[in-house]
């Protein structure tokens, strides 16, 4: 039972993992490429901010269906019972998203405003508004490939996706088109994903299995986890509308910059999402599933941090030799804004016990007041010290939701967390401190400060890495053998 399920994790996160590290890895190679056929960072700036329109008004369309439908899709095992969740998940996402693009189209100068900062940018909108329906019907008629783990098809499309993505921006930037070749880009390649992915499984999508007492049982899943995405939305998106506001949007170009460099990080994050959401309710009744839950959290911890730790000491020397001009100054968030998404996916392995158990407003509560702090802190911190003030709020915001989650499910027997994770937490906290205070841009001092720190991590989790990687190496030697006794029948 163990092997099946360490199998189970093991390959949902390579695979699906290594579907998400495909589709980003392409947007961080081509960056250098993309700044140097921009004039300056303001056209970054504008597409920067045009993405977390359509992040935003996509997740108000969705309304938490997407998780509704992997929680309702595996309530029961009737194939019928199948279809009308996903089928009534698309028809309210559709309509909700028609409706979300007209009223962009009606009120796109007050919008425009809002958004860019100026009312001459309504066009830029339109394609903001049309990528908002586009990216919302995408996510849903792609859950039935995770939902039936067809990992195969997720690895490829993930593969080509940026290829479409840079075939259109490239070309744009090229004929000196700044504006609109990277939001033109986000839509064509959103739109073949959503043809592709809805040939391939319309056999789920059928108009007349639409329920309404389905969709109003999902809403009552998804609802309240709204309130959770438009809170990630807070905290990875409104420190650039504020940054707008209050330095200008060739600062969101810098910024952007430094957080397109970060999201190295979400290679780790995209691994474990890809194939978390699959393993964590097919394991979900098991006997010892929190035991189980709070050791995928104290090791996603320990792989988080010692990344961290690797990485920082390199920041700047990372920017100038990719970058020029202001673009180096993104150096300065890159360490905060490579963490955040690290503590991002910790607590949603631990919150995951609150959809589990079906109540999910603590979960929505509790990201709300780190959003609160986030906001509180941007808004002091960014006109005091800048960019990296935004930086810092986002990752204090993020921490505090990791705190009052692990204090929360621990009050309620959904989560132990043992002493050497805080001990861990600790010393890292040390650690960045040390690190801004000493040696910000030079490599060596951070480096010395750095091995002790790996030497602790190492130490507080020994037998555990002994036991992993012997689980590991067990893994793929069983996987080899079994493809040799494929081939030798072949």
């Amino acid at each position: 039972m163990r092997n099946n399920r360490t199998k189970l994790f093991l390959e949902n996160f390579f695979v699906y993992g290594l579907g998400s590290i495909l589709a980003k890895i392409a947007p961080v190679i081509m960056l250098p490429i993309v700044t140097r056929l921009m004039p300056d960072t303001f056209y970054y700036g504008l597409s920067d901010l045009s993405n977390i329109a359509v992040t935003f008004g996509s997740a108000i369309a969705i309304m938490g269906m997407y998780d509704a439908m992997f929680r309702m899709f595996f309530e029961r095992d009737e194939l019928e019972y199948k279809k009308e969740v996903c089928s009534s998940a698309f028809s309210y996402v559709l309509f909700s998203g028609i409706i979300i693009c007209i009223m962009l189209f009606i009120f796109k100068s007050y919008f425009s405003v809002l958004i860019f900062n100026d009312e001459k940018y309504a066009n830029l909108l339109n394609f903001t508004a049309v990528s908002i329906l586009i990216s919302a019907l995408s996510s849903i008629v792609v859950a039935p490939t995770r939902m039936e783990n067809r990992r195969k098809i997720f690895v490829v499309t993930s593969t080509i996706s940026p290829i479409i993505g840079y075939s259109v921006s490239i070309p744009m930037l090229l004929n000196e088109n700044y504006l609109y070749a990277l939001p033109t880009a986000a839509l064509v390649t959103s739109g073949i994903m959503l043809v592709f992915f809805y040939g391939l499984n319309r056999r789920w999508f059928v108009f007349n299995k639409t329920k309404l007492p389905l969709i109003k049982e999902m809403l009552k899943i998804g609802a309240p986890l709204l309130l959770g995405v438009v809170i990630y939305w807070i905290f990875t998106s409104c420190d650039r509308l504020m940054i707008s506001k209050l330095l200008g949007n060739s600062f969101v170009g810098i910024y952007g910059i430094g957080a397109r460099v970060a999201s190295v990080s979400q290679f780790i994050y995209a691994a474990f999402a890809g194939g978390w959401q699959y393993f964590a309710f097919s394991t979900m009744k098991d006997s010892d599933q929190v035991e189980l839950t709070s050791k995928i959290f104290e090791y996603l911890a320990l792989v988080s941090f010692s990344a961290f730790v690797v990485i920082l000491p390199f920041a700047h020397f990372i920017f100038e030799l990719f970058f020029t001009g202001d673009y180096v100054e993104g150096y300065i968030v890159f360490p905060y804004l490579f963490l955040s998404p690290l503590l991002l996916m910790l607590y949603q392995t631990v919150a995951n016990q609150f959809l589990v158990i079906k109540k999910t407003w603590p979960s929505s509560l509790i990201l709300m007041m780190g959003a609160i702090v986030n906001l509180v802190l941007n808004y002091f911190l960014i006109n005091t010290i800048g960019i990296e003030g935004a930086a810092i709020a986002t990752l204090l915001g993020y921490a505090a939701s990791v705190i009052m989650s692990v204090i929360v499910l621990t009050k309620m027997n959904l989560v132990r967390i043992g002493k050497r994770m805080l001990i861990m937490s600790a010393v890292l906290v040390l650690f960045i401190i040390l690190w801004r205070l000493i040696s910000p841009i030079n490599i060596y001092p951070a480096i010395l400060l750095a091995l002790p720190t790996l030497i602790i991590f190492g130490y507080l989790y020994r037998q555990d890495i002994r036991i992993i990687y012997r689980k590991g190496i067990s893994f793929f030697e069983t996987k080899k053998k079994a493809e040799n006794v494929y081939t030798d029948g072949q």
